[in-house]
């Protein structure tokens, strides 16, 4: 028994053909969905980058308690739980998150990793001149990872000197060494399609159009105040590299099929988060309400088990339902803190999983969808109040600062924490510089406005979806002043004043 997961950063599910994306070359991904079932309603958890990792090693959602950050010394890991339990896991990925201060707790839950550098600014190249950078769109100016990136692109002008093919040609290679041996996990993960959309040539020639403008290949995360032309453009840059993606992919698929790994591994192909292209007039994540091109992520499995392949499933699951299937793929017990739900039965013959799910950013809007609904509840004022709690103070790429340190107490434990107490520190209202509490409680009906463009005044239907949020919250033991940040009540009922 094996697993292989492939794992990509920032896909847009409306742009691959399996869910509607006309007009992208992608004949790998439309393959691997008559391959494997296809969910139509998985959902994000906790937001961005290693918030969801997080949710993926222990298997519930960590958003209300913390922002971006490490795993906890008592935090259950997947890939740590399966290698003391005699399956080999290893991890292949040129994610350079993993290896700053707020992720450099993940890869060394792996038996074995390997790294790949250049994503993103990531700082690999060492340069003091100035780098030559043209004229762009939306330039960030003296912005660190914006000099890096420039410094690093002049190393990687062939397409196999880029992360994304380095990455998938080391995890091709784990596969091939060990086709013959059993019982081992292999997460494979590239941080494209993920900004900056850098791709080489060929790839771009597969969407011709007239452009003559500056550079642009890097959204800004704010609101669109580019030209159509430029919008244009952009997002046949970020196709561009979806084609890229899907090319890897097939490299995958091909070696299952020239391997005979059908038989006995699961395929797992999956995204972190959605990413916005010009869609409700913004870039990126982040800032906005999350809306479906976000939190709405494309998910395809393939389980040896039942065999089901080229069928759709439309049960609301999340990444924190990952580490369980995977964990019970290898008939190894999940602990009690794992709230996810092991997908088996689910592939095998569309078994109900819950009513909603809940997701969002640590201090953004808590929302809930039930797969018909969405609702976003945002929080009024100055968003607060907030806390952080945790063991390993550090933020993305930093510790916490000296300030913000002089400030926590020590609090019990959550239901969580293995009888762990816990340092309680003031949360920066916009630590991401966010204002999202700004947005008002927003409800839209999937059904009648999929692209959720007009928001739904339907008293009934918010209540109910306020107590679904209610429950969720109390399930994920989150702390009481989010219920207060929230203007919610704690356990009592729902009133027309909520």
């Amino acid at each position: 028994m094996r697993v292989i997961m492939v794992m990509f950063d920032s896909l847009n599910r409306r742009m691959l053909p399996p869910y509607g994306g006309d007009w992208t070359h992608m004949p790998n991904f439309a393959r691997l969905a008559q391959r494997t079932v296809t969910f139509d309603n998985c959902y994000i958890g906790s937001m961005p980058c290693m918030p969801a990792r997080r949710d993926l090693h222990t298997g519930r959602h960590s958003f209300l308690h913390r922002s971006w950050g490490p795993l906890e010394p008592f935090d259950d890991s997947m890939p740590q739980i399966l290698r003391e339990n005699g399956i080999y896991t290893h991890l292949s990925t040129d994610h350079y998150h993993y290896f700053e201060d707020g992720g450099a707790t993940y890869h060394n839950r792996y038996s074995t990793w390997d790294f790949h550098r250049g994503q993103e600014g990531d700082p690999w190249i060492g340069q003091v001149a100035t780098p030559h950078i043209p004229e762009t769109v939306a330039s960030r100016g003296d912005h660190p990872r914006w000099r890096q990136d420039w410094v690093n692109r002049p190393y990687m002008r062939r397409e196999e000197e880029q992360p994304q093919p380095r990455t998938f040609d080391a995890g091709i290679d784990f596969i091939r060494r060990n086709a013959q041996a059993d019982n081992w996990f292999l997460q494979l993960e590239t941080f494209d399609p993920h900004e900056p959309f850098f791709s080489q040539q060929h790839y771009k020639d597969l969407y011709p159009h007239e452009y003559n403008g500056r550079h642009f290949d890097w959204p800004p995360y704010r609101q669109v105040d580019e030209s159509d032309e430029e919008v244009a453009h952009l997002r046949y840059e970020y196709a561009a590299l979806l084609s890229m993606c899907d090319h890897y992919m097939g490299k995958i698929l091909q070696l299952m099929d020239d391997l005979k790994l059908w038989d006995d591994t699961m395929l797992i192909v999956c995204t972190d988060h959605g990413f916005l292209l010009g869609e409700h007039d913004w870039w990126a994540k982040n800032n906005m309400p999350m809306w479906n091109e976000v939190a709405n992520t494309p998910l395809f499995v393939w389980d040896p088990r039942s065999r089901k392949q080229g069928e759709r499933r439309s049960q609301l699951v999340q990444m924190i339902d990952f580490p369980a299937t995977i964990l019970d793929f290898f008939g190894i017990a999940r602990p009690s803190a794992m709230q996810g739900i092991a997908l088996g039965d689910t592939i095998a013959h569309d078994a109900p999983t819950r009513e909603a799910v809940i997701f969002g950013y640590h201090g953004g809007a808590v929302n809930v969808t039930d797969g018909r609904y969405v609702y976003m509840r945002a929080a009024p004022g100055d968003n607060a109040p907030l806390f952080e709690y945790t063991l390993m103070p550090t933020h993305m790429a930093s510790h916490f600062s000296v300030a913000e340190l002089q400030h926590w107490q020590q609090v019990p434990p959550f239901s969580f924490t293995k009888g762990c107490p816990l340092m309680k520190i003031p949360g920066r209202e916009n630590h991401i510089g966010r204002a999202v509490h700004e947005q008002g409680h927003l409800l839209y009906d999937l059904q009648a406005d999929p692209g959720q463009t007009q928001k739904l005044d339907a008293p009934e239907v918010e209540a109910r979806m306020t107590v679904l949020l209610i429950g969720l919250m109390q399930a994920n033991d989150a702390p009481p002043e989010q219920y207060e940040r929230l203007g919610l009540p704690v356990a009592a009922g729902v009133s027309s004043g909520h």
